[in-house]
């Protein structure tokens, strides 16, 4: 069996894979689905979309590229699916597309490919979205793009558990009318930059490291990264995570926030956790 820990110590040298246009991957799907109008009135309507997926495949970038970029393309976006890192320096990133949808973890990124990436958020307003290890377990040597996505995995205690997930701002568009939910899945615990916009959070138990019991880590996220906005979630370990109704749902609607990223201005998304530190009273 492949495991994460040895999947990471084979060289990252990636075979030349083509990039896969939308209608060639439809095509592979339609036998089962029928074919859905494009939504008018969603947000990703016309937007251009280069999904890129890969890495360790015991994430499920293969499945999760089957749900999403059908979803994607039934919104009335026009994506352009990719295996391989090379197309953040094989496309201009910065004048053809208005998000980067990334769903890679555990692989090596070298300085070329990271440049493009980073500087078409940072300079161009490229909205970047993903969720779990392929986005917040991605580059382990790319400390900028960490830095750029507001957070980096660091353990799943217990690995595969029952927790919770506790929706701490219920007027962002993102978990606006949803409501605290279960999943059994790994609980991620991360380094977060402390100034991410925080929407959901998840409290530890003492149970798998004595350590962290209370300790409450976020879940979903989103910030600025120069002119472009990330998104992050660090649910949907597997693809099955996507059958609980709020994870899929959350997924959908930081995808919808992060394209706008081109088309609407920079909201507020400092929330500083050590704001009053040093005017506290011991």
């Amino acid at each position: 069996m492949i495991t994460r820990r040895s999947f990471i110590t084979k060289s990252a040298a990636a075979t030349a894979a083509a990039v896969i246009t939308p209608s060639v991957l439809g095509r592979d799907m339609e036998s089962s689905v029928s074919p859905v109008s494009p939504a008018a009135d969603s947000v990703l309507n016309g937007k251009r979309v280069l999904y890129v997926w890969g890495g360790w495949m015991g994430h499920d970038p293969d499945k999760c590229r089957d749900l999403f970029v059908p979803w994607l393309e039934s919104e009335g976006a026009k994506v352009v699916v990719s295996d391989t890192l090379d197309a953040y320096i094989n496309n201009d990133l910065k004048n053809d597309f208005d998000l980067i949808v990334q769903s890679w973890t555990q692989g090596t990124i070298n300085r070329k490919q990271e440049s493009a990436l980073l500087s078409a958020v940072k300079e161009a307003g490229v909205g970047i979205a993903g969720w779990h290890g392929g986005t917040g377990d991605s580059f382990r040597n790319a400390v900028e793009y960490q830095f750029m996505i507001g957070g980096q995995w660091v353990a799943h205690p217990g690995n595969v558990i029952d927790y919770t997930v506790n929706i701490i701002d219920k007027k962002d568009p993102v978990t606006k009318g949803l409501n605290d939910f279960a999943m059994h899945s790994e609980q991620y615990f991360v380094h977060v930059d402390p100034n991410v916009k925080v929407l959901a959070t998840t409290t530890f138990t003492d149970q798998a490291a004595s350590w962290i019991g209370g300790n409450i880590i976020p879940v979903v996220w989103k910030k600025a990264y120069g002119k472009g906005r990330v998104f992050y979630s660090s649910l949907g370990h597997v693809i099955a995570d996507f059958n609980v109704p709020e994870a899929l749902e959350i997924t959908k609607r930081g995808i919808r926030w992060a394209s706008l990223s081109k088309y609407e201005p920079m909201e507020p998304w400092h929330q500083p956790v050590y704001k009053d530190h040093g005017k506290r009273k011991f």
